[in-house]
């Protein structure tokens, strides 16, 4: 059975997605972005600014799921530009702990957008309790 996740203090979009869905042992988290929850406005105009922000937004979902950062077992991420990659990495080794989650990370075109992270957690440990 899922249940769907609502944050009222998570960023809010006009768009049809819930900001996760807990699904068994896993909290699966929508991309998100790195705006101000309650303005939108983007959190600044570089990589770093705006990864820090994208991962804000996800810890923000995943307190409401009882969970933190050191549940996400897989991140998806999307850099709009190639040459903000090392900007990227940096921020999210400063954000995350070890042992890293699992990570995909690819280059697309998001406008405005520097950055877009979508992560899976698992709710029964923290990644260096999983053996």
């Amino acid at each position: 059975m899922s249940k769907a996740i609502h944050v009222e203090n998570a960023p809010q979009f006009p768009l049809p997605f819930s900001h996760a869905i807990r699904s068994g042992d896993f909290v699966y988290v929508s991309g998100q972005v790195g705006v101000d929850p309650v303005t939108r406005e983007l959190a600044g105009d570089t990589i770093e600014a705006q990864t820090r922000q994208c991962l804000r937004n996800i810890e923000i979902i995943l307190e409401k799921a009882g969970l933190t950062l050191d549940h996400v077992i897989k991140s998806n991420a999307f850099v709009s530009r190639s040459e903000d990659f090392p900007g990227y990495n940096k921020t999210y080794a400063e954000v995350f702990n070890s042992p890293y989650p699992a990570r995909t990370t690819a280059p697309v075109d998001l406008g405005a957008y520097l950055v877009e992270i979508d992560v899976i957690a698992f709710a029964p440990a923290k990644r260096e309790e999983i053996g």
